[in-house]
C-alpha cells in the first residue's frame, strides 16, 4: 500500500482548526502571543502551515498581527459581537429561506436532521463542549443545505466567530436554543420559507440582548 502524503494545503487547514479550537477553548486567551515556533513545536508541524494557518485566522478575525510584535489572539468586544448579530440577521435569514425553499423542491434534509439530532443529545446531557459545537453544526448546515454558493462562501469566515460566541455564552439556557433550533428546522423540513426566515430572524435577535448583557462584564466595550 502506497503511503499517502499530507499537502500542504491540508496540512495548514489542520493547523488552522487546531489553533482555531484553542483560542475558542480559551487555552489560548485574547491577547495571548502566537509564536511560529512554539505552536510548531507543539502541534508537531512545520512552520510553513503554522504561519499560512496564522494569514487565515487573521482573516477570520482571531488573530491581529503586529509589525516585530507578530500574532496575538484578538481580544473580542462587545461591538464585535453585536456587529456578528448584525450581518447574521440578514444571511442567516436568508439561508433558513433558501434552506426550506430546497426542501420544498424535494432537497433531502437527513443531513441537517442528524446534526439536529447531535444538538439535541448535547443539550440533552449538558455538554458544555459539545453544544456550541454541534449548534454550530445546525447552522451550517442550514447554510449548506441553502444551495447558494455565494452565501456559503460569505458565511464561512463567520462559523469560528459563531462557535467563538457560543462558547463565550455558555450561560444562556441551552435548552430555550435547542427549542428555537428545533421549530426552526421543522419549518425548513416542512418547506415554510416564510416562516422558517421569521424564526431564523426571532432565533438571531432573541440571543443578542442575552448574550450582550451576559458578556458584558468580561468582555470591552471596543
Amino acid at each position: 500500500m502506497t503511503a499517502q502524503i499530507e499537502s500542504p494545503a491540508s496540512s495548514a487547514e489542520a493547523t488552522r482548526v487546531r489553533i482555531r479550537e484553542l483560542i475558542i477553548s480559551g487555552d489560548f486567551p485574547p491577547g495571548s502571543r502566537l509564536r511560529e515556533r512554539d505552536l510548531s513545536l507543539a502541534l508537531k508541524v512545520s512552520r510553513v502551515p503554522v504561519r499560512e494557518a496564522l494569514q487565515q485566522l487573521e482573516a477570520e478575525g482571531f488573530i491581529d498581527t503586529f509589525p516585530r510584535r507578530g500574532a496575538t489572539v484578538k481580544q473580542i468586544t462587545l461591538r464585535d459581537v453585536n456587529e456578528l448579530f448584525d450581518v447574521r440577521l440578514s444571511l442567516e435569514v436568508l439561508a433558513a429561506r433558501l434552506a426550506a425553499q430546497a426542501a420544498a423542491r424535494g432537497r433531502p434534509s437527513s443531513r441537517l436532521r442528524q446534526v439536529m439530532n447531535q444538538a439535541e443529545e448535547a443539550t440533552k446531557h449538558r455538554d458544555e463542549v459539545l453544544i456550541p459545537l454541534t449548534n454550530t453544526a445546525v447552522h451550517a448546515e442550514i447554510v449548506s443545505m441553502a444551495g447558494n454558493s455565494l452565501l456559503e462562501d460569505s458565511m464561512k469566515p463567520l462559523m469560528g466567530r459563531m462557535q467563538w460566541l457560543f462558547t463565550l455564552t455558555g450561560h444562556r439556557d441551552p435548552g430555550v436554543q435547542c427549542a428555537e433550533h428545533l421549530s426552526l428546522c421543522q419549518a425548513i423540513y416542512d418547506g415554510k420559507a416564510d416562516l422558517a426566515a421569521a424564526l431564523a430572524f426571532a432565533h438571531v435577535e432573541l440571543g443578542r440582548e442575552p448574550s450582550l448583557q451576559g458578556l458584558a462584564s468580561h468582555l470591552p466595550e471596543g
